[in-house]
């Protein structure tokens, strides 16, 4: 801010038509900037996730992922690559060297395991390929509790809730943990099997085959188009009954006559309690590239009409929220940058004991902060830790620079009894260059 300084010297008025405009263009910014904990980064790690039910871990191992990685070692900039084969499902990550372009990394990785499907087993899921994104990580975590079945509250929480919150502006992705889906459970009796000679594979077989909805094309009468629809789902639980597995001896062996069906719940993947009461726990995704505490705020306010309607029972309340965080964070910081401004003003003062240069340095410091939001919000940032401590840390640059030219300005005037005008000219000139350097 050498150029600050001297500025002050030559034409106040001037200089403080200029310190004005940038300090509204840099409070205007200010109040559009966004704020985060962390910058936005892209990290060019891909994952390729592969599941095969039932399978064993040393089969997973040998049969996928050992083809897989075969396959994708062959792509140019990998960094690091590793895998993790449990049971059923097979996870090769691949992190590529920072320069590599996440996007076509993704690319590149799945057109390698497109090549490598054949080779790997037909009871193999289609493999996933995602890209790592830091942004995924959910920002707000909800608890919904009743006095009902675990059952009843996954259901309100998937249908009404996760729809309702998924609406929200920024938003991405609601993941419910904890519940327990509806699902119809077919309990068969080996016993019986063996008795008709039947296997698992034909009970399978019959609920798939007499369990569809087939679509039936189009037909035409005259000025009217029908479409037909052969409608072979099962309505109710105790349809299932009557489901014929295969006939024998011209009597048909029902469902009925080898298994038990029972209108239950799915086999618990995710456990969440609060205080050691069991849950539902909803956790919120925001979008890729949008704003933590804007999400978190608008989401905030969903809530208070959600709640408001809940059903008789059931309680909504927060648990976990990242952006109180954030915000303490960035406050924390605020504070350090406002009182190391505040010192930094006082050290002048100190020193040189005279109020003129001391105002010109505080001056010196907002302006330059708050004109630089103008900047920040231009180059898409936020006010994250990293932008709030560059500032933190830029503020004892620019007391050192205006002390410097301040100090060069009032030697060449004391020593060379030059007038002011001249003075801070031929002192900035003299010196400029090395503050310039020492600043960049």
């Amino acid at each position: 801010m050498q150029w600050l300084a001297a500025l002050c010297v030559k034409r106040p008025v001037f200089a403080s038509v200029l310190i004005l405009t940038l300090t509204v263009i840099g409070a205007f910014s200010f109040t559009r900037l966004g704020v985060d904990r962390f910058p936005k980064v892209d990290f060019p790690t891909i994952t390729v996730t592969t599941v095969q039910p039932g399978a064993a871990p040393e089969q997973i191992e040998t049969e996928v992922t050992d083809k897989i990685e075969e396959a994708v070692n062959t792509i140019s900039g990998i960094d690091d690559l590793r895998s993790v084969s449990s049971e059923g499902v097979s996870q090769v990550i691949v992190a590529f060297l920072l320069e590599k372009d996440t996007d076509v990394a993704a690319q590149e990785v799945r057109d390698k395991v497109n090549g490598v499907l054949p080779r790997l087993p037909k009871t193999i899921q289609q493999p996933r390929v995602d890209k790592l994104d830091p942004d995924a990580a959910p920002v707000l975590s909800l608890a919904l509790t009743a006095t009902k079945p675990v059952r009843d509250i996954t259901e309100y929480a998937d249908k009404v809730l996760r729809r309702q919150l998924e609406s929200v502006s920024g938003v991405g992705q609601v993941l419910i943990l904890g519940g327990r889906q509806r699902q119809i459970n077919i309990w068969l009796d080996a016993d019986r099997l063996r008795a008709y000679n039947l296997t698992v594979t034909d009970v399978s077989h019959a609920l798939q085959g007499q369990n569809v909805e087939i679509p039936g094309g189009r037909v035409d009468q005259g000025p009217q188009s029908v479409t037909l629809r052969t409608r072979g789902r099962v309505q109710t639980v105790a349809e299932f009954n009557d489901i014929v597995v295969r006939e024998k001896d011209g009597h048909p062996v029902r469902i009925s006559e080898v298994a038990r069906v029972e209108d239950g719940e799915a086999e618990p993947e995710t456990i969440a309690n609060v205080n050691g009461a069991g849950t539902v726990l909803l956790q919120v995704r925001r979008q890729s590239g949008t704003n933590t505490v804007e999400v978190v705020r608008e989401v905030k306010k969903r809530l208070e009409d959600v709640k408001a309607t809940l059903p008789a029972g059931y309680n909504l309340r927060l648990v976990r929220d990242t952006s109180e965080f954030i915000e303490a964070a960035i406050h924390n910081v605020e504070e350090h940058l406002l009182v190391g401004s505040i010192l930094a003003a006082l050290v002048v003062l100190l020193f040189l004991n005279n109020l003129r240069s001391t105002i010109i340095a505080a001056i010196a410091i907002p302006t330059s902060i708050i004109a630089t939001f103008g900047l920040v919000w231009y180059m898409g940032f936020t006010l994250n830790l990293m932008t709030m401590l560059a500032l933190t840390l830029s503020v004892g640059i620019v007391i050192d620079d205006a002390i410097v030219v301040l100090e060069n300005i009032y030697r060449f005037i004391e020593e060379k009894h030059d007038d002011q005008f001249h003075a801070a000219v031929e002192a900035t000139q003299e010196i400029g260059l090395a503050v310039l350097a020492t600043t960049l």
